[in-house]
């Protein structure tokens, strides 16, 4: 197993830190069909179930 052999300094830890600030939150659209705001893109709409313009998936209306 693996221990690392010295202290890592306060500034190395938080140079590798640093790079977690580039992860986002998933983008959002408005699917074409329903205009839902939860839409993501390449994927069928979660509230229709449309996808590049047909039906893909059966939603069930009223849960």
């Amino acid at each position: 197993m693996a221990v690392p052999k010295g202290r890592s300094s306060k500034s190395r830890v938080r140079k590798r830190r640093s790079q977690n600030i580039t992860l986002k939150a998933p983008q959002l659209n408005n699917c074409p069909q329903c205009d839902y705001l939860g839409y993501q893109p390449h994927r069928a709409c979660p509230e229709c179930g449309h996808y590049n313009g047909r039906q893909v998936v059966s939603v069930e209306v009223g849960a």
